[in-house]
Order: structure tokens, then sequence, then C-alpha cells
């Protein structure tokens, strides 16, 4: 097993707020965003969430990211295409990634989404389930943002001072390439290589292969590198819930492993009857943690490391976490900030 080098470190935040603050808790999100670039991480990601206390546009949220940041990639991971139009979504993005200087990456989830038998007659007119709600639906919204002129080769609309043929605007033809898939199954890596988007692996995978998280998971990115078109610099990002405690004081200490305490069990055996395997949740010192990730199957092909923060903490743990990450994790793995860092932290 070769030993982990991480040359890109971000994090991934679920957009907590209180019911009756909603906007002090998105400032505190926005506030973490900017915290994670004077560390000199390389990218923020948030997830996309449905009906429960956290963000439920990323595209607006990123809007939003990238008027409060300068450098750090913005991701979303993931959007459930579901309940998504392949159109308006794709201008949503176009114009959120304009805003930020090209700096958006978002990713995608494909299926029947989360909640879909509430939401489903909100968001269709008629039937929900007879829509496309598959790979197929992702590959519209990339064709939309390929911006490819639409009518036929005379087609011209005209506005107050334009005429101009209509294609999605504004188009930014890099987002094509900062297109990431949410990848579980065998199946799902390979449509992710075969369309040309980049693979984000979490901590849940399918026991196709086996009953071992990493020994599954590391046969995923490896048939996705075989099947990867290779004249394309596509990337591979794992994402793991990593807890450093070093610098918490003893209560949070405590909070903390009763959390990695409360999700232990999930993690022995596959569940359910699709057979979902869950990684564990790294939580200790940062020595500990470093042990662990040097015996991480996948991590060790991997140069992307992805912080996925555990929901329902505040942004003081947030920053804590990011921090010992940054400074006493990280670069004994080969990182180094992408921006200088301020001293004032």
């Amino acid at each position: 097993m070769g030993v982990p080098r991480i040359a890109a470190l971000s994090f991934l935040t679920p957009g907590n707020y209180p019911d009756d603050d909603p906007a002090g808790g998105l400032e505190d999100t926005l506030r973490l965003f900017e915290f994670g670039e004077l560390l000199g991480l390389n990218g923020g990601w948030i997830r996309q969430r449905h009906l429960e206390h956290g963000v439920g546009s990323a595209a607006v949220f990123l809007a939003a990211a990238g008027q409060r940041t300068r450098r750090i990639e913005l991701g979303a991971a993931v959007i459930p295409i579901g309940y998504e139009s392949p159109f308006r979504l794709a201008e949503d993005l176009s114009m959120a990634d304009v805003l930020s200087g090209g700096r958006l990456q978002p990713g995608f989830s494909a299926g029947t989404p989360p909640h879909a038998d509430l939401l489903g007659d909100l968001v269709f007119d008629g039937d929900w389930r007879g829509y496309d709600l598959s790979y197929g639906r992702i590959s519209r919204l990339v064709e939309n943002l390929r911006g490819g002129y639409l009518g036929a080769a005379d087609t011209v609309i005209s506005s107050p001072g334009n005429t101009q043929r209509p294609r999605l605007q504004p188009h930014n033809p890099g987002l094509i390439d900062r297109l990431w898939y949410g990848g579980g199954s065998s199946r799902s890596v390979r449509w992710a290589a075969d369309s040309g988007l980049n693979l984000l692996l979490g901590n849940v995978v399918f026991a196709e292969h086996s009953g071992d998280f990493g020994t599954a998971q590391r046969v995923l990115s490896e048939e996705y590198r075989r099947r990867v078109d290779p004249s394309r610099p596509a990337r591979v990002a794992v994402g793991r819930v990593i807890v450093p405690t070093d610098s918490a004081d003893r209560a949070t200490r405590e909070r903390y492993r009763r959390y990695a305490a409360d999700r232990l069990e999930r993690t022995r055996s596959p569940q359910g009857e699709r057979r979902i395997l869950f990684a564990p949740d790294l939580v200790g010192t940062a020595a500990q943690i470093l042990e662990r990730l040097h015996a991480d199957p996948v991590l060790a092909g991997i140069g992307e490391l992805r912080l996925e923060l555990p929901y329902e903490f505040h942004r003081e743990d947030y920053e804590q976490i990011l921090r010992d990450s940054a400074e006493l994790i990280a670069p004994e793995l080969g990182w180094r900030p992408a921006f200088a860092c301020t001293p004032d932290l």
C-alpha cells in the first residue's frame, strides 16, 4: 500500500441553521468559507438539503460565497438532480460561476431524491414518478452547459440593443470541466467516467465487491481510473469525517467522542437491503488520525482529500476542526496551503 500524498485539501459543510434564525446560521457558514480560505484550503463545499435546516439551493449559496471569497474553489456535494430543471439549474450554476470568477465545482447525484413522497407533487406538474430522474437528467444539464446554439443556424433572438443567436447565458466554457458526480456503485463510477465528470467518493458505498468499506471503495476508484478518458485531467476526491481533538477543550473532546460512538455500529456490517457500507469517523488526536489515514486503502491512490464536517456542530467546532486538520494533519501528508495564510487566525 502506498503512502497518502495530499495535493488538495477541502471541506464539506452541511450549512446548519436553527429554525428561528436561518440568517444567523447561513452567515456562520459563509464565515466558515472565509475562514477556510484564510487557512489556505483549496476548496469549500456545501451540501444541498431539502426540507431540512440546511441549504436548499447550492447555486444561490455559492453565489453568495463567491462574493465573500476570492480564491477558494466553491463546490456542491451533491445536488440531487431529480428536483432540478436541467436548463434552469444550468443557468443558475453558470451565473454563479461567472460571478465567482470561474471557481464553481458543482457535484450531482441521480435517482429518486430524498423526501420524494412529500416533494414530488410540489416540484412537478403531474405524476412525478413518470419523470426521468436518472443519469439522463444530468446529461441534459451537461449539454446545456456546453452552450450550444438553439434552433437553426439562422435563428436569432432580439432584445433591446442586441440581436444574437440563442444559447444558455451567461456562458463560461470552463465550467464543463469542473462538474462532479458522487459515486457509490460500479454503475455510477462507470457512468461518471464515460460522461467526462470528475468523481466524488464519500463515506457511503455499496457492498458490491466487498463487505469491507475500504476495499469496496478502492475497487470503485480503480474502475473509474481505468475507464476515464486519459486525454482529460479527470479529478477524484475522497471524503472522510475527520475530527481532530488536539486543540479542543475537555468537554468538546468528550462530545466528539460520543458523536463517533453513536455512529460506530452502522460501520460494522452492510446495512439494509441495498447493503450500504459506511466509513468509520476519524475522531482523535492528529497522531491517531494520521495512523488511520496512512492505512486507508483509498486515500493512498488519490491526491484530493475532503474533510466532511459533522452535522449539527457549531461554527467554532468547525473552525477548530479545520485549523487542526490544516496545521497538524494535512502537512504530514504532503499538503501545503494553496494561499498565503493570515497570521491572525
